[in-house]
């Protein structure tokens, strides 16, 4: 097998994942897309010098290190002049009714404490490897996760019993 097959093999098998963690880090489809393939064709350049047992975890740290470089970045793209319509169906996971109030919590965290709380939820990371894939020490993923939490918990009537399980 090719080096180019054994990257489309791969990029078949784990775009979802991958897309799905994108797509909690940025809260939008188009930028998950897009953050997704920025990651994908960094990891392409490398491909051939990547142990295979480690790949994911590798586009995965490309993937956690592109979006927290793009939210350092002051966004100078488009607005919208008005509310977008309602889409029914627009979410693939389906509705859940605290789940609107948590994804607008989790939309106001900072950018690291938002991939503390991705990592370690939604991708069920322990903090060692979290602090391995932020480049970080582990005693900042806990203390980025404790603040999250505290963040978390500091608005009245906010279900975060879910996010602590």
């Amino acid at each position: 097998m090719t080096h180019r097959d054994d990257f489309s093999a791969f990029v078949s098998e784990r775009s979802q994942p991958l897309l799905r963690t994108a797509y909690l880090l940025t809260r939008d489809w188009a930028l998950a897309e897009d953050l997704l393939q920025t990651a994908l064709a960094k990891a392409w350049s490398a491909w051939r010098r990547i142990e295979p047992a480690t790949r994911e975890a590798y586009v995965r740290k490309i993937l956690v290190n592109a979006f927290l470089s793009w939210r350092r970045r002051r966004w100078v793209g488009e607005e919208p002049w008005a509310d977008p319509p309602d889409r029914p169906g627009a979410d693939p996971y389906g509705a859940v009714d605290d789940r609107s109030a948590i994804w607008q919590l989790l939309g106001r965290l900072p950018a690291r404490q938002r991939a503390v709380v991705v990592l370690r939820y939604y991708e069920d990371l322990s903090e060692a490897q979290a602090a391995e894939l932020l480049g970080c020490s582990v005693g900042t993923v806990k203390s980025q996760h404790a603040r999250a939490l505290a963040a978390l918990r500091g608005h009245a009537g906010t279900p975060t019993t879910a996010m602590e399980a």
